[in-house]
């Protein structure tokens, strides 16, 4: 544990991806492989579950630093961060538990995770530990663990290190398989139901004019829309089926309908695509096709059962574009146009109402194609994706194998009120960055309120974030645990890529991945928009 607690010191102290690289090689040459192993999988992004409930957490803590419960309260308040106040707050220990991760792991921690007796099993653990690896035990036992490290930074220090290609290494680490084995001719065999690695899109933000010298001819790119739904990968191998989602989870039972597709797939084919919630438009309609908002997706996602009803309110489809293999055979090292090519054969073979051809979409030029985006909205989509014809799939955001351009439509945006505000996490865990926002409400005869509707974090710099703090400060009103109650003073543009009605939120109105675009200091806050505003974005 001492090691990795070192090593996540250093990757937090850091932003320098080179100086990432080497702490992330020097950690793995000297590790035990047990060790590798849980790390990989946490720096990668995997997390527990949370171990113990916080407010046992909490107790137990404020017991053992012998402290009364406001002053905890406060320490939390300044620290920002659970795991850090626990961690800085309780005794030092001695010269700490040299075992590694791997033996805290699976002898000390998931076995607390039946919850008899924990408050008795809790604080000879931490007597073990010195105060970095207590940190890092707190923040795996709280599910918070989380630092600067990419995915791919992570592959290429494993890559380097074994002396094997990196995109093999992050195709295995799909699956967790032997990460730094040699390569073997029989290693696709192995794979199981694992997925590939999604190959991902650059976003174009290039004006029009520019098109032309950037890409050249539109012949020469395979144009899709850019669907509003949830990528995954469909997979038939040794007569059996899986659907994964992009952020490598196994949903298969979540949709009943795409399994039964799967079932009539030929063995040894995966599929690409995007998964949508559709309803063909009744006969005579003029509507192209019939795809439904995401937030029904959403709906049918967070339902623990599945019910009839369910599956009726979002019927799901599989929009597939990309064909990854085909009898057997890895097919992503050919082009582009040759895997569309049989991919539109496969769809037409099974015709299956649930297995859906993402159409593609011509124009005799760049101008022609902008015009036909102008109809994404009307449409339900976010724009058009732009594949060259003669690309390989890649790995990730990699342009080395080819090259997938996201172009999509500017985002909605409205001037809003902060109203809300609680700390950030690691480096930021001392600054408010996490903001929740309103808009004005004026249907009440003669009364006018804020009305809170998002929530957002991103978009502004370090300077602007200190700025901004040092307001939230000045101008609270309220605490409520974490979060600060501030006196409206602040307007801020904000944008998001999509809008839809909401039972469950106040404002009667939810919007997709909102992020500040700036910071209003020219608005004062009357002047911010209204929830007519939002709801004739509807």
């Amino acid at each position: 544990m001492k090691a990795f607690a070192e090593l996540y010191a250093q990757l937090d102290a850091t932003t320098s991806s080179n100086a990432k690289l080497q702490a992330l090689q020097a950690y793995f040459s000297q590790a035990e492989p047990a060790d590798a192993a849980w790390a990989v999988y946490f720096l990668a992004g995997g997390k527990p579950r949370q171990l113990v409930p916080t407010r046992l957490l909490r107790d137990l803590a404020t017991r053992q630093a012998n402290l009364p419960d406001w002053l905890f309260e406060e320490s939390y308040q300044a620290v920002g961060d659970l795991a850090e106040t626990i961690a800085l707050l309780l005794p030092e220990a001695g010269t700490g538990n040299d075992q590694g991760l791997a033996w805290w792991m699976e002898h000390q921690l998931l076995p607390l995770m039946p919850p008899e007796q924990l408050a008795e099993r809790l604080a000879p653990l931490w007597a073990q530990l010195d105060r970095p690896s207590l940190l890092v035990c707190l923040k795996l036992i709280t599910g918070a663990f989380r630092v600067g490290v990419s995915k791919l930074l992570v592959t290429r220090a494993l890559a380097t290190l074994a002396g094997v290609d990196a995109k093999r290494v992050a195709q295995r680490m799909v699956g967790y398989l032997a990460l730094i084995a040699e390569e073997s001719t029989d290693e696709h065999a192995q794979r199981g139901g694992q997925p590939y690695p999604f190959f991902l899109a650059h976003p174009l933000q290039e004006p029009l004019e520019r098109f032309e010298a950037l890409l050249g001819p539109p012949e020469d790119w395979l144009v899709e829309w850019k669907w509003d739904g949830i990528r995954a990968q469909l997979i038939r191998r040794d007569g059996q089926s899986w659907l994964w989602s992009r952020g490598e989870e196994l949903i298969t039972e979540r949709f009943p309908e795409l399994q039964a597709l799967a079932e009539g797939l030929p063995d040894g084919c995966v599929l690409d695509g995007e998964i949508v919630a559709w309803r063909d438009p009744p006969a005579g309609s003029t509507a192209a096709f019939g795809i439904l908002p995401f937030a029904l997706l959403q709906q049918r996602i967070g339902r623990k059962t599945l019910t009839r009803r369910v599956l009726d309110d979002a019927p799901a489809v599989l929009l597939a574009y990309d064909l990854l293999e085909y009898q057997g055979e890895d097919w992503r090292s050919r082009p582009q146009a040759e895997r569309r090519t049989v991919l539109e054969q496969l769809v037409g073979e099974i015709a299956a109402p649930t297995l859906r051809l993402s159409p593609r979409l011509s124009g005799e030029s760049w101008e022609a194609l902008a015009e036909q985006r102008e109809a994404s909205r009307t449409l339900g989509v976010e724009g058009m994706m732009l594949k060259r014809q003669d690309s390989l799939y890649g790995v990730g955001r990699t342009r080395d194998l080819g090259l997938w351009w996201k172009w999509k439509i500017d985002p909605f945006f409205v001037d809003a009120v902060l109203i809300y505000a609680q700390r950030g996490h690691g480096r930021r865990a001392s600054l408010y960055t996490d903001y929740t926002f309103a808009v004005w409400d004026d249907s009440a005869p003669g009364e006018r309120v804020l009305v809170p509707f998002a929530k957002a974090y991103s978009g502004l710099t370090d300077e602007e974030i200190r700025q901004v703090d040092a307001i939230i400060r000045k101008t609270t009103v309220e605490t409520f645990g974490p979060v600060r109650s501030v006196t409206p003073s602040m307007v801020f543009e904000l944008g998001f890529e999509g809008i839809a009605l909401s039972k469950r939120h106040k404002s009667g109105v939810a919007v997709r991945f909102p992020r500040i675009l700036r910071w209003r200091t020219d608005k004062r806050v009357e002047e911010a928009d209204t929830l007519a505003t939002l709801q004739g974005l509807l």
